[in-house]
């Protein structure tokens, strides 16, 4: 069963608005933008605004790494990487001119004043003859080691404040620190130089389509709202799961590992937009208090609670489809007796009065059967069964909201089949983006990148919720960093240690296997 979108959508490049929606005068500052980021993101996601006339005529870019190059030899290497990663691999060459003429390039050391001496010049000189206003938008696509340093070196060359004429802005990658000391630590040392309104803390699951459609869904919808609470939803499902695995990304995973790098931040972020309260508008203030809410209501657990809410893996070597896959052990930069944890799954529940009770299951790892990140809303069963003789009524009914790789909505209900007597089967009325509205989605850093130019925070995470994450997430991080455990504990291309499954078997659940 199929439904179809009754709106009238027409192509974003053929739409008239699109040039009174234009984004305000800019130049963006990326530091790091030699890096995968930039060039497998950033600068195709721009070239895409660009495209779709969404950016200012002025606008401009001043790509900043130690390596020196030439203006030219850098709009060369940025060509090449909107060729290779953009989303339709082609290139306009009227657009890309254009474009082009507006990218800039600095090299420099990030603890050298002197080089932000010469950026403030830059900075002045490119406003001059790209007309941008004097608005700067710094985009921090480091390492994290560097965000203090960077920061502190922006506000003694007198970048950081803006003033009524103008405006500054910084964007930071995550992650937002190790723990929750080291995230307070960063935030204060950007406080000493950045407005918390002037930071932007970016968290990219939040500019995908489907977790944005999640609010209207909810709140646009009067079917779904009244049920979506402790009376009727039994259990909500979040997967983040990758079939790679950690692709020449040991060292990095040797420091991080799968909970601090996908629940502690994406995953907590979009538990906290599937359970927020109804905003009192839909503005960043009203929208990211309410996220903030659900994120401080999550029950704290205690050392001795850990084990029994919280599971740890490591993929070991498989064979699969003819091909010897490795264990994480095996990869390069990895420890050969590595505690890294490539799987993560967590239990939590939201103590407030629409959650109370609700187990909401957060999951993610590396090497699992298939690339699929999901929410899986389960609402509790008729209170009689009245075809209990009749089929699978058992069967829950699901909300599904796939977020990746294919963004849509599915709905999973039973249904009497085209039989004789009453045989019910299980059926489902499924929306995906693109049959129904004919377009291409747009890519998250698209959204995220605009909506930092326009100053709209909404997809942005605050101070307080970063804080609340960490303060989820830091007791099974402390039990975890004193636990020697036997990994791997799952195979490649398995769904994960078994101990996964026999968390959510004590609450009578189990894992949807998408």
């Amino acid at each position: 069963m199929t439904t179809t979108a009754t709106a009238t959508v027409v192509n974003p490049f053929l739409d008239p608005r699109r040039f009174e929606e234009r984004a305000p005068e800019c130049l963006l500052v990326i530091f790091g933008a030699n890096g995968d980021l930039t060039k497998r993101k950033l600068l195709p996601a721009l070239y895409s605004l660009a495209r779709e006339r969404r950016l200012s005529t002025g606008f401009a870019v001043i790509g900043i790494s130690r390596t020196p190059l030439s203006d030219e030899a850098f709009r060369d290497k940025m060509r090449e990487s909107v060729e290779q990663f953009s989303g339709d691999g082609q290139l306009d060459r009227e657009i890309w001119e254009g474009f082009s003429q507006g990218l800039f390039y600095e090299a420099g050391n990030f603890d050298d004043p002197g080089f932000y001496q010469r950026l403030a010049a830059r900075c002045a000189a490119v406003a001059e003859t790209r007309h941008t206003a004097g608005n700067v938008l710094f985009y921090l696509s480091t390492q994290p080691s560097y965000y203090g340093e960077i920061a502190q070196q922006l506000g003694a060359a007198g970048l950081a404040h803006g003033t009524e004429a103008f405006w500054r802005r910084i964007i930071i990658e995550k992650p937002f620190g190790r723990d929750l000391a080291s995230a307070r630590a960063l935030n204060a040392e950007l406080h000493q130089v950045f407005a918390e309104e002037q930071i932007y803390r970016i968290d990219h699951y939040l500019g995908k389509e489907t977790v944005q459609n999640i609010l209207a869904l909810r709140f646009a919808n009067g079917i779904f709202e009244p049920l979506w609470n402790r009376r009727y939803v039994r259990q909500v499902q979040i997967t983040a799961a990758e079939s790679i695995g950690v692709e020449g990304r040991g060292g990095y995973y040797e420091e991080s590992g799968a909970l601090r790098d996908m629940i502690q931040n994406h995953l907590l972020q979009v538990m906290a937009t599937v359970a927020l309260e109804p905003p009192a508008r839909f503005d960043a203030a009203s929208t990211r208090d309410e996220r903030a809410k659900v994120l401080r209501s999550i029950r704290p657990l205690s050392h001795d609670e850990v084990p029994a809410h919280a599971v740890p893996g490591q993929y070991g070597p498989a064979r699969l489809g003819g091909s010897d896959l490795p264990g994480y052990r095996q990869e390069s930069g990895v420890n050969p007796a590595s505690q890294a944890n490539t799987y993560a799954a967590a239990t939590f529940f939201i103590d407030n009065w629409r959650w109370a009770g609700v187990p909401f299951y957060l999951r993610t790892g590396k090497r699992l059967p298939k690339r699929v990140t999901e929410i899986a809303v389960e609402f509790a069963p008729a209170p009689h069964l009245l075809f209990a003789d009749h089929g699978p009524a058992a069967d829950p009914n699901l909300l599904l909201l796939r977020i990746q790789p294919e963004e849509g909505i599915s709905l999973k209900f039973q249904s009497k089949a085209p039989v004789a007597g009453m045989q019910l089967r299980g059926v489902s009325m499924d929306f995906n983006y693109g049959a129904s509205f004919g377009v291409r989605l747009p890519e998250a850093y698209v959204t995220l990148l605009l909506d930092a130019i326009q100053g709209d925070a909404t997809l942005y995470t605050r101070q307080d919720m970063v804080e609340a994450s960490w303060v989820a997430v830091e007791p099974i991080l402390e039990v975890w960093g004193n636990t020697k455990f036997a990994f791997p504990n799952y195979a490649a291309g398995s769904w994960g240690p078994a101990e996964a499954d026999e968390m959510l078997g004590r609450h009578g659940h189990r894992w949807r296997q998408p």
